[in-house]
């Protein structure tokens, strides 16, 4: 408690410099911890005992899965002809079943086909006490009317939503479909209609799409297999137009072309053979005596018979002419006889050759026939191929057509089989059981949870309280923010019993408040007046520097204590042998007269003024011999600065000194009025009182920062009113617990 007027010490400077570091701000949340120790621990208890009787009043409730797959192998007797196509099962497809299952169709289906409208659980206010009170509070406020249908069902799908949950295992194609009840039976019976109405809802829907299909297609066949008939009728209608025939695969002008020029080949061919049989008679008419080459090539039986009987009959004749003469009539005759041969011979050649020539004369008319036709059949044929270029594309427009519609039929036919074999992907693999154990609440959890939060929100109110907490708690908080020394620590003194001042001093029996201006005279061994006379070290100190006899005691604020701290320092000092006189110069409200000397019609005010002498004015305390000097009659001053501030006061005060060995002068307060700022020249040190706990920081500060002439007389502040329970967790060395461990064995009592 005792500290010297020094600005700052070596250790106190070495903290100031550690006052960054991590230790130093783990020590800084330590010291949070523990000042505010029982409130975090109000809140903590607060919540665990929240938690218990949420635990005791809520509810179990009871979870069953079920397991789904959606399995990414493909059913092989339709699916090659799937009239929809196959989607691939990737990652995106699984989560997005997983919102379909999330989806209002199937609550509500799983709603309509359980009759969860019906439920209590549903349509109720819920179970435990919890439930009750929330119904019972909702019900204040809700119509008396029966809610509707619709109401209800949504009611009902709000909780069901609430109570239900879908997640996808990981990364594969399982889902877990989990429901939470009051009823472990209840919540398995509704977990596997979820996955019944999910599997129903997907048939459903690929039965509709198939039926909406099989609908588009029929329209698309009805409109096809008119197009395609209309294309196949332009296509004739233009080979009739353009007379185009075809016939074995070919058109008709493309045959009569290849059999004309074939003919024609041949004509051409036969001409020639008839030419030249032609000029082959020719050429054998020329020679006197067709050779028998000749003839064997006519191959003419005629020519042949005759030509044998002119080789028979020459070959007489020379045997004739050879045997008889020339001129024989047989040889004659046999002449004769060659010569009729052979223009029998020639005849027969004639004839020939008038045949050959109307032969040849035959095939070159067929031949120029054959020309004629030939080149009617390539004009035809030319006119023909160009028609054939839009015959072609009416062709090839009845064949797209043709094949579209065989195409949509065979679909049709598809979907109609599809419709009458539904498939799907997703199949459960995990049935859901009526669970045994309860899902919620978890005690260990909610306990857990609790006590975590409630320490979050403990700290979480602690930082608020310390940093809400602007007032003066430690020695320290008074060195850092206001430059000055924390010269004692009074301890809060309770509500004592009624004692008696002797003589003048006790005049209200009934009071407790003498008892706490006299408290060092009546417990001198208390923590209190130690505190006192650490301050009376303080003054002794002070005085080796400068003149420290005449101490003024003030405050911010009235009500802190200054004039408790002023009376009993006083009585400490008179009790201690010295001469010392207590003058109540808080003209404005003198408290400490009117509790000390409630009689005295005159004091300082007059001896100021001169309206009466100091000997007649001051009482002596027979007890401790302390001198007092009331404030007299004040209620008529209205500038009390200004008899502060007098000559006639300094003088007084001057006097003062001469006579007494301390002169404690109880001044008013700071904030209120500005009489102790005009009392700085004939003060030699100030007290400043400061409540502990309740003085604001920025007060103290702004009047101390106003008042540069008290400040550079402030022997020190006194924090008053402290509670020694609650300063241990600030600092533990002022606490209760070190005064009576070791402060006890020196005797002293509390």
């Amino acid at each position: 408690m005792l500290q010297v007027n020094k600005p700052t010490s070596e250790i106190n400077r070495d903290f100031t410099e550690a006052d960054g570091s991590p230790s130093q701000t783990l020590t800084s949340y330590l010291d949070i911890v523990r000042r505010q120790f029982p409130t975090m621990v109000a809140i903590v208890s607060a919540c665990v005992i929240l938690a218990l009787l949420y635990l005791f009043t809520a509810a179990p409730l009871f979870t069953s899965t079920v397991s789904m797959v959606i399995d990414t192998r493909k059913v092989q007797l339709f699916q090659q002809q799937s009239v929809l196509g196959d989607i691939a099962i990737d990652s995106a497809t699984v989560e997005t079943q997983v919102e379909i299952l999330k989806s209002e169709n199937i609550s509500l289906a799983v709603i309509r086909d359980l009759h969860l409208t019906e439920d209590p659980e549903f349509t109720g206010s819920g179970g435990g006490l919890l439930g009750v009170i929330v119904g019972s509070v909702t019900g204040l406020f809700s119509s008396s009317r029966a809610p509707s249908e619709f109401e209800l069902t949504r009611k009902a799908l709000g909780v069901f939503a609430s109570n239900r949950t879908v997640k996808r295992l990981g990364l594969t194609y399982v889902m877990e479909i989990g429901f939470t009840s009051r009823d472990p039976a209840k919540a398995a019976r509704i977990a596997n209609a979820i996955a019944d109405a999910y599997i129903v809802d997907q048939l459903e829907a690929k039965y509709q799409a198939t039926r909406r299909a099989s609908v588009w297609l029929q329209d698309r066949i009805k409109e096809l297999r008119t197009q395609a008939s209309a294309a196949q009728k332009a296509v004739v209608d233009f080979k009739i137009a353009n007379n185009i025939v075809d016939s074995g695969g070919r058109l008709m002008n493309e045959q009569q072309l290849a059999e004309v020029n074939s003919q024609l080949v041949m004509a051409h061919a036969g001409t020639a053979e008839a030419k030249a049989r032609m000029d082959r008679i020719n050429d054998i008419l020329k020679q006197e005596i067709p050779d028998a080459s000749v003839a064997d090539a006519l191959k003419n039986d005629t020519i042949v018979k005759l030509r044998g009987q002119y080789v028979d009959m020459a070959s007489k004749e020379s045997i004739w002419s050879a045997k008889y003469g020339a001129d024989h009539l047989a040889a004659v005759n046999l002449r004769r006889q060659m010569a009729e041969i052979k223009k029998n011979i020639i005849d027969e050649l004639k004839r020939i050759q008038e045949s050959y020539k109307s032969d040849y004369d035959i095939a070159q008319t067929r031949e120029e026939a054959i020309k004629s036709s030939l080149a009617n059949v390539v004009s035809e044929s030319q006119l023909t191929n160009q028609a054939q270029i839009q015959l072609r594309e009416l062709e090839s427009t009845a064949q797209s057509y043709q094949a579209m519609y065989d195409n949509f039929l065979q679909r049709y036919m598809e979907s109609v089989q599809q419709q009458s074999f539904p498939i799907t992907e997703a199949r459960v693999i995990s049935a859901a059981t009526t669970p045994l154990i309860k899902s919620a609440p978890k005690s260990l959890v909610i306990l857990g949870a609790a006590l975590l939060g409630g320490l979050m929100l403990s700290f979480g109110a602690a930082m608020g309280r310390e940093l809400s907490d602007k007032v003066f708690r430690t020695t320290s908080q008074v060195e850092e923010q206001l430059g000055a020394n924390c010269v004692a620590i009074l301890p809060a003194l309770g509500s004592p019993a009624v004692g008696a001042l002797s003589s003048k001093l006790a005049r209200k029996k009934s009071n407790p408040e003498p008892d706490l201006l006299r408290y060092v005279v009546d417990n001198p061994l208390s923590r209190f007046s130690e505190a006192v006379r650490s301050l009376k070290v303080a003054v002794d100190l002070n005085s080796i520097v400068r003149e420290n006899r005449v101490l003024a005691v003030t405050s911010t604020l009235p009500n802190e204590g200054k004039s408790t701290l002023s009376t009993n320092l006083a009585q400490l000092i008179a009790h201690g042998g010295a001469r010392v006189i207590l003058v109540d110069a808080d003209l404005r409200n003198p408290s400490l007269s009117r509790a000390l000397l409630p009689e005295a019609k005159v004091g300082l005010v007059d001896v100021v003024a001169h309206k009466a002498q100091l000997e007649d004015v001051i009482s002596i305390d027979p007890q401790t011999g302390l001198a007092l000097l009331s404030a007299g009659t004040t209620s008529k001053l209205l500038h009390t600065n200004e008899v502060l501030a007098s000559k006639p006061m300094r003088d007084l005060v001057t006097l003062l000194r001469s006579k007494y060995d301390y002169v404690v002068i109880d001044m008013p307060p700071m904030a209120p009025v500005v009489d102790v700022r005009v009392t700085s020249p004939f003060i030699d040190s100030f007290v400043f009182v400061v409540e502990w706990g309740k003085t604001k920081i920025d007060v103290v500060r702004h009047n101390l920062r106003g008042a540069p002439e008290i400040q550079d007389k402030l022997l020190g502040v006194v924090l008053n009113k402290a509670d020694t329970k609650l300063l241990a967790r600030y600092e533990s060395y002022h606490g209760r617990y070190y005064y009576q461990k070791y402060y006890a064995r020196y005797g002293y009592v509390e």
